[in-house]
């Protein structure tokens, strides 16, 4: 095990099932924090949880749409319960379509916005009174490069993706007099939308990865969870409102 950093912090990740949330989930874990894994699909959450308590530390697999204020509410309970309190909120779930701003529909926006900037609000909310229970905690939202750079067909998800960061730069200014951190990271990792990419079109994924200056795609785990344990553990008690690029250069 590393340095065991976050012994006795308690962690939320939504969208922990599979991909960036995953990496993020198996970072925290190594460094000792207990996890609660909220996704929708409840199988892929437990196969996690299977791989955190292999490394013995607590996890606990929790059936969550973040779309649902219910859900994210019951979700954040359930992880008190289960652990004594909340130290770290991973706001990282988010459903979205690719369509052209000129054929994208309201159905396609409100989903975005449902699972993106909706779903962090619901959670922030509902994380406010342990975090400040607790003395201060960190969140950590997702942004997007696609929607920094203003990628074609990225209409609806770049909507909720710079709502999140307006919302996070607000709650950073609100929340600091509690001791929270709130930041915000905009990752390039390999994400199962990426692997299927990759593997369906080999030759554009391997251009796309020569144009990033790093040269690769970013690691989940490695790349991105570690970023994560940084920003909550004691060495960032001083980084609020910001935006933290890893994005390999790109």
């Amino acid at each position: 095990m590393p340095s065991q950093r976050l012994d006795g912090h308690v962690a939320l990740v939504t969208g922990a099932g599979q991909g960036i949330g995953r990496g993020v989930a198996l970072a925290l874990a190594k460094e000792g924090a207990m996890v609660a894994l909220a996704g929708r699909t409840i199988a892929k959450c437990e196969a996690v949880a299977d791989e955190i308590t292999a490394l013995g530390v607590k996890a606990l697999p929790l059936a969550c749409d973040v779309g649902v204020r219910s859900d994210v509410e019951q979700a954040v309970v359930a992880t008190v319960e289960a652990f004594g309190g909340l130290d770290v909120l991973v706001n990282n779930a988010q459903t979205s379509v690719q369509r052209s701003l000129e054929e994208t529909t309201d159905a396609d926006i409100e989903l975005a916005w449902q699972t993106g900037a909706l779903g962090t609000l619901y959670a922030m909310q509902a994380s406010l009174p342990h975090l400040r229970a607790r003395g201060g905690g960190t969140i950590v939202n997702f942004g997007s490069s696609t929607a920094i750079e203003g990628n074609a067909a990225f209409g609806a998800y770049a909507m909720a993706k710079e709502a999140i960061r307006g919302l996070s730069r607000v709650a950073a200014r609100e929340w600091g007099r509690y001791g929270i951190r709130v930041n915000v990271i905009v990752p390039n990792a390999l994400s199962p939308a990426a692997e299927d990419f990759r593997d369906a079109n080999p030759e554009r994924f391997a251009r796309m990865q020569a144009r990033i200056p790093l040269g690769r795609v970013g690691d989940p785990e490695f790349d991105i969870g570690r970023a994560v344990v940084g920003l909550a553990s004691d060495e960032f008690t001083y980084m609020s409102g910001q935006t933290l690029m890893l994005t390999g250069g790109a």
